[in-house]
């Protein structure tokens, strides 16, 4: 045991509570990081799971359901409807054979799920109806890989990424139980942190700081598509649960003037410019369907019962509330191996770009759980491979840590550095409908300017603070950790969106709102206190549906 000096100068200084040594380290315990850890253990690795809450009850899914995109590999008619239906969307940026790998992936992950004995729900005929991603999958999940000797290490967040040489080697955190440090040695490491909705209150996303971006970047991992993550989406006001499974042909919704509307852009323009939306099941007056309505979307119907609304008699506010990039297509840039440009490191599921799947469109749920899964189980095999070549040495590596912001000022620590403050000025403008669903040129510059300046004060002078109490410490340098990796991925995400002087998908600009045929490519971003934006081509060997770049 070290002695108990200020926990941050203790990781600084390399000195931990708790050390370890495993094959594959996978950062994340959701449905994309269990599915990294079975598959990396089912290709010969020892592997630890580092959540920063409890694997298997962690992010969006374990707040709600969601029904995976597969393919049923005996139907070409749905194979090609799967794969090809949502190119549009892309805006020529995707790939079509990366919809039918990974489509592909998830309906095999889920035959091996019933397998191992998971129920899926039944046909009329008994046949199992695979598909329906719910909180129990990743409890499912949690418990086959325990069985297969995963290690869990739950409530121990990552606070930075080992290096050795250039290649990833481990990580350091934080037991936030008992405020200890750990650190563990690895020959690979996936990150599986999902994404960031900033904080906005959409269920499940509490713990999603985009850490995993942060980590990625000081390691010198790049991003591809942060442009693309203006996602927001409709939720009862006083709501929480961003679903759309709950809305369905017996909705009308209206401005606040009782205009009628259309989900989406004519929302955000009649919450901007009406001062309200507001939403009713108007158009269903049958009790029994009014029942069944109910009773199959309850976990997005709850709301009215708690609420006390009767929606198909009242009228009650919509919101759109941000999802960030959440079930958007921006993230950390992988290859086919779901490697990122730093030797070791591997991604999945949210925390990754999904443009070769989605290309500039919103993924919705269904594509993004097929992402989580067959992502996932990809960088276990790759990181798997990778760790059993460089072999029982990766353990011996010399290492140092990659952490900077919020945790190595390069100055003295600052009192007057608020977290909260820090939190709020990303808020002010990342959650604004005028600001982040609709985005223009100057509201983008003036960002970047106050985030640019904010950066440097950070940089020099934030870093939790000593206290007597170890988990009142360890809350303070996670929180510092996080206020930090908000930060930058906000930069990153205006950044490129500056750069991108049209609206393709999810990157809406006012000042531009057309699609401009001549920016059909990728915005490759990355840097961690100067950022930089290049384009790359689209590889010229995708299959691109003609009318998807139209």
């Amino acid at each position: 045991m070290t002695t108990k000096r200020g926990l941050k100068d203790r990781i600084a200084d390399g000195e931990v509570d708790l050390q370890l040594s495993t094959d594959v380290l996978v950062i994340g315990g959701s449905l994309s990081g269990l599915w990294a850890a079975i598959s990396a253990v089912q290709a010969g690795a020892r592997v630890i799971v580092a959540e920063k809450g409890y694997a298997g009850t962690a992010g969006p899914i374990a707040a709600g359901s969601v029904g995976s995109y597969f393919i049923r590999p005996d139907d070409p008619s749905h194979r090609d409807v799967m794969v090809n239906a949502r190119m549009p969307l892309a805006f020529g940026l995707a790939d079509s054979r990366w919809g039918e790998i990974i489509l592909d992936q998830a309906y095999k992950n889920m035959l091996a799920m019933a397998q191992w004995g998971y129920k899926w729900p039944t046909t009329a005929d008994g046949r199992q109806r695979p598909g329906g991603i719910t909180p129990n999958v990743l409890i499912f999940l949690r418990r086959k890989a325990e069985a297969l000797g995963v290690r869990f290490l739950d409530h121990c967040p990552v606070l930075e990424l080992l290096l050795s040489d250039g290649y990833a080697a481990g990580a350091v955190g934080v037991n936030r139980k008992n405020g200890d440090g750990w650190s563990v040695r690895a020959g690979a490491v996936i990150v599986a942190t999902g994404g960031t909705a900033f904080l906005s209150g959409a269920a499940g996303t509490g713990g999603l700081t985009g850490d995993g971006y942060l980590l990625g970047a000081e390691a010198g991992a790049e991003f591809s598509g942060m442009e693309f993550t203006s996602q927001f989406h409709i939720v009862p006001s006083r709501g929480a649960l961003s679903k759309g499974a709950y809305r369905g042909s017996w909705s009308t919704l209206t401005d606040n003037n009782g205009k009628t509307i259309t989900l989406g852009r004519q929302t955000v323009k009649a919450i901007l410019e009406t001062g309200a939306a507001w939403d009713t099941f108007d158009r269903e007056s049958d009790p029994e369907l009014q029942k069944l309505i109910f009773s199959s979307n309850y976990v997005s119907t709850q709301f009215f019962d708690d609420a006390g609304i009767d929606p198909f008699k009242e009228k009650y506010q919509v919101d759109f509330i941000c999802e960030g990039s959440i079930r958007a297509t921006g993230g950390l840039d992988i290859d086919e191996r779901l490697s990122t440009r730093v030797p070791g490191l591997y991604a999945s599921g949210d925390v990754t770009s999904r443009e070769k799947l989605n290309g500039a469109g919103p993924p919705g749920g269904g594509p993004a759980a097929a992402w989580a899964q067959g992502a996932g189980y990809l960088a276990g095999q790759s990181a798997a491979a990778f760790a059993r070549r460089l072999g029982s040495s990766a353990s011996d590596r010399k290492v140092e840590g990659a952490g900077a912001a919020g945790l190595r000022p390069l100055r003295t620590r600052r009192d007057d550095i608020v977290v909260k403050d820090v939190v709020g000025a990303v808020q002010e403008h990342m959650l604004a409908l005028d600001k982040n669903y609709w985005r223009d040129g100057a509201s983008l510059k003036a960002s970047l300017v106050r985030y640019g300046h904010l950066w440097t004060e950070l940089r020099d002078g934030l870093a939790g603070a000593d206290d007597a109490d170890p988990r009142a410490e360890a809350r303070s340098v996670l929180r510092a950790r996080e206020a930090a990796a908000l930060l930058a991925a906000a930069r990153w995400m205006n950044s490129s969106a500056l750069e991108r002087p049209e609206t393709r998908g999810l990157h809406r600009r006012s000042d531009f709102p057309n699609l401009d045929p001549n920016q059909t490519h990728h915005l490759i971003s990355g840097g961690v206190d100067q950022i930089w934006v290049k384009r790359r081509a689209v590889d010229p060997n995708a299959l691109i549906k003609e009318a998807a770049a139209a």
